[in-house]
């Protein structure tokens, strides 16, 4: 019997990005709300998260996203990034690098096992994709997310500022390196 959980690959199209729109908005809401001001909230959820944005995103070449799908209702997804220079000095090759940029999840569907079958697949793509390392950035405080890619193997090579709205805060910059590279 096959599993109702369906990971696939974003088409670029309108309604994938009405749908990523709306789930990134909800998801970094509930993620973050509480330990940010309102003002600041409402400012990185409209720079960040339209129709619109979302479907340049989807159009953007170096992109790629993985749709979650449970009985065809979108319940999480990671954004990805080829060639990233995330940790990386500057004149740095950032080639063969792959960034997560997002994977969001939605409330009622966490610690359902949803959010380490994303992270299997983007992992499982980086292979594929011959990727030297995967990287990305998370919040110093959000202390459920380092702890989830800690399991997977990640580790801390440095931090950068993430700016949320006015507030400039500090997220730590985690890299895993894949087997023979």
């Amino acid at each position: 019997m096959s599993s109702p959980l369906r990971i696939s690959l974003a088409k670029a199209n309108a309604g994938t990005a009405a749908q990523l729109a709306d789930l990134g908005r909800q998801t970094f809401h509930d993620t973050f709300a509480a330990s940010n001001g309102p003002a600041d909230m409402a400012a990185y959820l409209a720079e960040n998260f339209g129709p619109d944005i979302q479907l340049a995103e989807l159009q953007d070449r170096e992109n790629t996203f993985l749709l979650a799908h449970m009985q065809n209702e979108l319940v999480g997804y990671a954004k990805l990034r080829d060639n990233s220079s995330l940790g990386l000095a500057e004149g740095q090759n950032p080639a063969g690098r792959l960034e997560i940029e997002r994977l969001y999840v939605r409330d009622d569907w966490q610690g359902t096992g949803l959010g380490a079958a994303l992270m299997r697949g983007i992992l499982a793509l980086a292979e594929q994709l011959h990727c030297t390392a995967v990287v990305l950035g998370v919040w110093e405080k959000n202390d459920k997310a380092r702890a989830f890619y800690q399991r997977f193997g990640f580790r801390e090579i440095g931090q950068h500022e993430f700016r949320l709205g006015q507030d400039v805060q500090t997220d730590l910059i985690l890299r895993k390196g894949l087997a023979g590279r």
